[in-house]
């Protein structure tokens, strides 16, 4: 792969869409609100990003959150959201500047190390559109279908081997987010599954067990450990 030389000095941007409730967590405030050991999650999300990268970070989330979020964000830009993730990161790109290598971070992925962003750069600058941290699959997994007396049956077990979990930040160049959110229908929970869509070859590096996304409460539970260990 040939390095882009149009990339190799191109401005960073981070967009963190985070509108979303959070309800499958059954905490009183927005997911990216919730405490983890004295700070918010949102918060140490934004810790976590390098300052090698010298990225813009743009958060975005709920309009009536905007104030909240600026408060606790120092040089960090806000913007609210829509009422669908595509809808929050194309008001991330909207607000990303000139940016030329643009990533899509789950804020709901707090300890997300600093070698995971700078690997996804990396690989954007050496020359590929789309770049996404994934972990390889560790469990048996089943195709079912439906049975009798309200059980699943299973159909087939799945071949691991060739399947991979993916996680963020997701890595882009500019053109490519652009083109994957150009329908303003688009609906979508992985912006490299749009990126895909458009005929754009979508390229791995290493994630990491830290980057555990927080969608239940046990999820919260571990991460909240976590803090405390350190």
């Amino acid at each position: 792969m040939t390095p882009t030389p149009e990339l190799s000095g191109a401005e960073v941007c981070v967009i963190i869409p985070a509108a979303g409730s959070g309800t499958r967590l059954g905490e009183p405030v927005p997911k990216a609100f919730v405490d983890v050991g004295g700070r918010t999650i949102l918060e140490r999300c934004v810790d976590n990003i390098p300052a090698s990268l010298g990225a813009t970070v743009v958060v975005v989330v709920p309009a009536d959150l905007v104030e909240r979020a600026s408060a606790l964000l120092t040089g960090v830009r806000v913007v609210a959201g829509g009422a669908h993730r595509s809808d929050s990161v194309r008001a991330g790109i909207a607000a990303a500047g000139h940016a030329g290598i643009l990533l899509v971070h789950d804020a709901a992925r707090p300890l997300t190390p600093a070698r995971v962003f700078t690997d996804v750069v990396a690989a954007i600058r050496a020359g590929h559109q789309a770049v996404v941290p994934a972990v390889p699959v560790v469990d048996t997994l089943k195709q079912v279908e439906p049975g009798p007396a309200g059980l699943e049956r299973v159909t087939r077990t799945v071949d691991r081997e060739e399947l991979r979990a993916v996680q963020t930040p997701q890595g882009f160049t500019r053109d490519a987010l652009l083109r994957a959110h150009a329908d303003d229908a688009g609906i979508a929970t992985d912006d490299a599954g749009l990126v895909e869509t458009c005929g754009i070859d979508v390229h791995l590096v290493p994630g990491d067990p830290l980057a555990m996304k927080i969608t239940t409460p046990w999820d919260l539970r571990i991460v909240r450990d976590m803090v405390g260990g350190r």
